[in-house]
């Protein structure tokens, strides 16, 4: 996984508030993977309120404020789809739902003593950060079941992170702190890109 695929998603879960933690700055490939390494990201929402109802399964923006705590996978697969079958025959996108795994990551969460909540591994949602789904049924359908019976509570596409980050970015600011803001932004300056919104309204 490169530095830009993890940038992307480490900038759309600050750009929505949440604190982000990255475990580790090195690259596994001769070996494999330690609990610890299985993690790509940490994510905790500040904002969050108890009592909240439990984010949907589809994780896009507005089902953030929902999200207390998250271990984030990051399979940045970005010419393939995930089907069911590439599902069945890819172990390694599940390797982060082992119970070693999400034992290693309630530890990192510190507790909280005004939310009343600790290092419960029941209160961390397990995010898969991937490409896209099958778009035809029952294909779309089965991979989604496929995950859940998995474990995985929630999943974000990267063209739904991209579109709100693109919407978020000002043109006329310099991100010199972020080299993925900045660089939505060089390519919104040169009308490379264009908001979302923006691209409704010249359809209409």
């Amino acid at each position: 996984m490169s530095a830009i695929d993890e940038g992307i998603v480490r900038e759309y879960f600050e750009q929505n508030g949440f604190l982000v933690r990255q475990l580790r700055k090195y690259q596994v490939t001769a070996r494999k993977k330690t609990d610890d390494e299985e993690i790509d990201l940490l994510v905790y929402n500040p904002l969050w309120q108890r009592g909240e109802r439990k984010p949907e399964f589809f994780l896009f923006v507005n089902e953030l404020q929902y999200l207390h705590r998250a271990v984030i996978a990051i399979k940045p697969w970005h010419t393939g789809v995930f089907t069911p079958a590439t599902l069945k025959s890819s172990p390694e996108i599940f390797r982060f739902l082992e119970s070693t795994v999400q034992d290693y990551a309630a530890k990192l969460f510190p507790s909280d003593a005004r939310e009343g909540v600790g290092g419960d591994e029941s209160d961390i949602t397990k995010v898969l950060v991937l490409p896209s789904l099958p778009t035809i049924e029952p294909f779309r359908s089965q991979s989604v079941q496929l995950l859940k019976e998995r474990g995985v509570d929630a999943i974000i596409s990267f063209r739904a992170m991209l579109q709100d980050l693109i919407e978020k970015v000002d043109a006329n600011r310099n991100y010199r702190k972020s080299d993925t803001l900045q660089v939505i932004r060089i390519l919104k300056n040169y009308d490379l890109l264009k908001d979302a919104q923006m691209d409704l309204n010249v359809k209409r």
